[in-house]
């Protein structure tokens, strides 16, 4: 099985576990998404930052993003100094890193900069200079 293959299938049945989860998750989340998408191919679907964390970090990096550890180990994204270089995290989402999957065949530039741009906004992270999606696009050759 081609490695792309398994990633997708990998992230694919996070989210199917994220949702059948989401009953107990959802109590302690005012940010409950009110509706959910399903990308039913191997690029995803979502285009805000908010959507695509929802839908696909937070099934690892966890609802509040504090991260976990057991069968692996998920790093906190909370005020998380690794985000302050924005070609870091965008390297991370483009091409993975350890554990993590490379997500730059299922995302567009669009996507990978609407993410990288809410995380290191959001959980404790305050960075202001906005990642582009031409910035993105530049780290992918």
């Amino acid at each position: 099985m081609r490695r792309r293959t398994k990633h997708v299938i990998f992230a694919a049945i996070a989210a199917l576990l994220l949702r059948s989860w989401h009953p107990l998750l959802g109590q302690n989340d005012p940010k409950a998404p009110k509706s959910y998408y399903f990308s039913s191919s191997d690029r995803f679907v979502e285009t805000t930052g908010e959507q695509l964390y929802i839908n696909v970090c937070r099934g690892c990096h966890m609802i509040d993003a504090m991260g976990a550890s057991g069968a692996a180990s998920y790093p906190s994204l909370v005020a998380n100094r690794n985000l302050d270089a924005s070609f870091y995290a965008i390297d991370v989402v483009l091409n993975g890193r350890r554990g993590m999957p490379s997500f730059g065949g299922m995302m567009g530039d669009d996507q990978i900069a609407a993410v990288v741009n809410y995380l290191r906004t959001h959980f404790g992270n305050s960075y202001s200079d906005a990642v582009m999606a031409s910035d993105v696009q530049a780290a992918r050759r």
